[in-house]
């Protein structure tokens, strides 16, 4: 996702999010592993929804399809400030224990077998649907992330269970229903008297997701078909896009969607098939610039009226739909395999449409926010102390993760790295990942040891603040090089380019091994009759680090 914060440039200039700070502390940490609903998977979602013609309640049905892993007698679901109204297991009432944040089902005794769990429940949602009325229309988007479904949905709502999902939405005949993955179908309903005519509408997601993709949008909406892409690079047929909008913003169309076939069809080149049904990109009523829900992306209506939206976000949110959808970080604190992802593909359609100039460019802006961040400078990039999952947005997960990439490619090589994300796609796709399974995929094509790398770049804070001197030593026709670390903070190891120009005016380079040591005094390779002009180092824009020169 993009948050309140802009892509400028390819760098994710973060704002505040203002009141959202403090949603994520309503939600303890925990993942699967850890015991987030232990020994309980649930494999499929059926969601009835019935939507008014005007207002802001719900009545709705919620059929779950759960799989015991081991002996659980109590199924605890997520569902936050609704009534429950009724409770089945397996066909049969049930009784249930209700509590400000969840509902507790006792379950027959048994385990390793497959229970259906039907709640009916409604009320009005104070988060997560988003239902909105002005003196212009009615609307209902879904805005689930991070763990906001649960105002809507009773669900296990974490990232590491994921589910297939189908809806049956009930609204208005004037609104254009639209959900994850296959629509199925469209009936009109008897019309009632008094009432406006209404249309069921069905969708069905047949690959696995996790809650916080799950999500519907019912509005007044216009639509642009872009055709099919990526007709042998799919999971199903060709990828079918298509964007909604308002009707005062038809006029704004292709706008940023220019790209977005070649977009689609580049990612599915390089990392692997497409993986769901269809794309749909949706202006909506989503709180962050765009929100990557699988195979409906949803952006911020304020983009599309300021005409703010661009070519960036839809790439980044585009390649959300590999990484981040199809293959979901385990547990929250290994967001930046999802965000990171997003942001470096994002740049990687710059460096594949743009050329080399415009991606050294990004690099550099993004850089640029990374040195001068805070967070950056306090915590890692895989935070797991932290338990206000929305403060995750932010200058690790999105620029620095994509640094971590970037860096990775060039310690390992194009065929190592993008082997190895493909592998790791390939490995996890419509399953969840965790950094070390990334690791270990690039390792097996890298033939080497990574750890380090790892370790020193995602567990630490910062990032590399390097002093250096050289002198010209004329009897052994050398330059010195000296490298000080350790002055902000913990020495980094790192190959550092270095470019010299000979007095003569031609140009040289050579990579160097950079220990992680405080200091390190290095024997340039050059043969050189005179001393250079001048001395570069890190000339690409390739290393995460402030380098300060004599």
């Amino acid at each position: 996702m993009t948050t309140g914060a802009r892509l400028v440039g390819g760098a994710l200039i973060v704002a505040s999010l203002g009141g959202l700070d403090s949603l994520g502390a309503q939600y303890p940490s925990g993942g699967r592993p850890a015991g987030y609903r232990p020994g309980i998977d649930v494999t499929n979602y059926d969601l009835s929804i019935d939507l008014p013609d005007t207002g802001s309640s719900i009545e709705a049905r919620a059929v779950l399809t759960v799989k015991r892993t081991s002996r659980v007698d109590t199924l605890v679901l997520d569902l936050l400030g609704l009534r429950v109204d009724s409770v089945y297991v397996n066909d049969v009432a049930s009784p249930f224990r209700r509590d400000a944040a969840t509902i507790s089902i006792p379950l027959p005794s048994g385990s390793g077998d497959q229970l259906t769990v039907a709640v009916k429940y409604g009320g009005r949602p104070a988060d997560g649907l988003i239902i909105r009325a002005d003196a212009a229309r009615w609307t209902a988007f879904a805005d689930n992330w991070p763990n906001r479904g649960r105002h809507w949905i009773p669900s296990v709502d974490h990232p590491s269970d994921k589910a297939t999902v189908s809806w049956t939405v009930r609204a208005p005949s004037d609104r254009t229903v639209i959900a994850n993955g296959k629509l199925v179908g469209e009936t009109a309903l008897p019309v009632q008297p008094g009432s406006r005519p209404r249309t069921l509408t069905r969708w069905r997601e047949s690959r696995e997701i996790p809650v916080y993709l799950m999500v519907i949008a019912v509005a007044p909406l216009d639509h642009l078909d872009l055709g099919g892409v990526a007709c042998s690079r799919s999971e199903f047929s060709c990828v079918e896009q298509t964007i909604y909008v308002f009707p005062e913003d038809r006029g704004f169309l292709p706008g940023p969607f220019a790209e977005s076939r070649g977009i689609v069809d580049w990612f599915s080149t390089i990392i692997g098939p497409f993986p769901y049904e269809k794309l749909a990109h949706l202006e909506s009523s989503t709180r962050f610039g765009g929100m990557e829900n699988a195979s409906a992306i949803f952006y911020s209506d304020k983009a599309f009226r300021n005409r703010t939206l661009d070519v960036g976000t839809v790439a980044h949110e585009t390649a959300h739909q590999w990484f981040g959808d199809a293959v979901t970080e385990r547990e929250w604190a290994h967001v930046w395999l999802s965000e990171g992802f997003a942001t470096y593909f994002a740049a990687l359609w710059t460096e594949h449409s743009r050329g080399d100039s415009a991606f050294r460019a990004e690099r550099a802006s993004m850089r640029k926010t990374i040195t001068e961040s805070d967070v950056v400078a306090a915590r890692p990039v895989i935070d797991s102390t932290e338990t206000d999952y929305l403060k995750l947005l932010n200058a690790n997960s999105y620029p620095k993760g994509a640094w971590v990439l970037h860096m990775l490619r060039r310690l390992v090589g194009d065929s190592a790295f993008f082997g190895g994300i493909a592998d790791y796609y390939a490995q996890h796709r419509h399953a969840t990942a965790m950094t070390d399974d990334l690791r270990r995929a690039v390792e097996a094509r890298a033939h080497a040891d990574l750890a380090w790398f790892f370790d020193q770049w995602l567990t630490r804070p910062g990032f590399a603040v390097i002093a250096t001197s050289s002198r010209y030593e004329p009897k052994e026709r050398r330059v010195i090089l000296e490298i000080r670390q350790g002055q902000r903070f913990a020495p980094f190891r790192f190959p550092l380019v270095v470019e010299l120009v000979e007095a003569d005016g031609a140009v040289r380079r050579t990579t160097i091994q950079i220990q992680a040591a405080a200091t390190q005094r290095i024997p340039l390779s050059f043969d050189l009759s005179a001393a250079p002009r001048s001395i570069r180092l890190d000339p690409d824009v390739d290393l995460l680090a402030t380098i300060v020169t004599p």
